[in-house]
């Protein structure tokens, strides 16, 4: 994993730098809530995307961009620990993207979406946006550990992956408002249980949403559609925005 979080240290290491982890996750918790304050400041709300490597983030992300057309100003944050091969999926949309490469960390922090932010600024000729995509680095485990500055966090898990990955992985899901199964067209050929899905996460977190949905064949994509107008809507009714989000 990498040297950021503490996830590769043993477990006689771990105990001496314990006081080292809670001063990094403090500094991180601070340049995250001065984030959201510099997103609202773009009139947008930002959605974390976490997921194993292969769930469909990406392509989820090119379907969203079809479907919202012209309703919505998208802009994306990529992480990656190499290549920009993501953000140039999503440049090919016509949409605006940063890559933001980890040069070996597993998760993005505040302090490089900090940076990503500026970097959109830069490619918006009014530096305002509607709904910022964090598309986070591939894994199930750190990322769950760093507020970006996000308004909703997305947990996916692709149906080939297996339906027991809330059960094993409770951290991340019970600090998330949406699980998405991805890859629901697949159902009729890979051991994966709906129900036992959604029951496990559910236990973890009673309060989470849970929608089941295809990217490629647009099944049951609209619910993910209005779960969009919705959290954008609530945003733009409450006082998140006090000089109100910019349509």
């Amino acid at each position: 994993m990498c040297d950021v979080c503490g996830c590769q240290l043993t477990e006689s290491a771990t105990s001496t730098i314990v006081e080292v982890n809670k001063s990094l996750l403090a500094a991180n918790q601070k340049q995250a809530e001065s984030n959201r304050k510099h997103i609202e400041q773009m009139g947008a709300v930002a959605i974390n995307l976490i997921s194993s490597p292969g769930s469909g983030k990406t392509t989820l992300l090119e379907r969203t961009i079809d479907e919202l057309g012209d309703s919505m100003k998208i802009g994306v944050i990529e992480g990656d620990i190499e290549t920009e091969r993501d953000a140039d999926r999503i440049r090919a949309k016509g949409v605006a993207a940063v890559q933001l490469t980890t040069g070996g960390a597993c998760h993005l922090d505040a302090p490089m979406v900090h940076k990503g932010l500026h970097a959109l600024e830069h490619q918006s000729s009014n530096c305002c946006f509607d709904i910022i995509f964090i598309e986070n680095v591939g894994n199930l485990v750190c990322p769950a550990s760093f507020y970006l500055g996000e308004h909703k966090r997305v947990v996916l898990v692709s149906v080939p992956e297996g339906s027991d990955k809330p059960a094993k992985y409770p951290t991340t899901f019970r600090g998330t408002d949406l699980f998405l199964i991805t890859k629901c067209d697949l159902f009729q050929y890979f051991d994966f249980s709906e129900e036992e899905a959604v029951r496990e996460a559910l236990l973890i977190n009673p309060n989470l949403e849970t929608i089941s949905l295809s990217a490629t064949s647009g099944k049951n994509f609209a619910a993910w559609i209005d779960f969009l107008h919705k959290v954008k809507g609530e945003c733009k009714a409450s006082s998140l925005f006090p000089g109100g989000i910019n349509d």
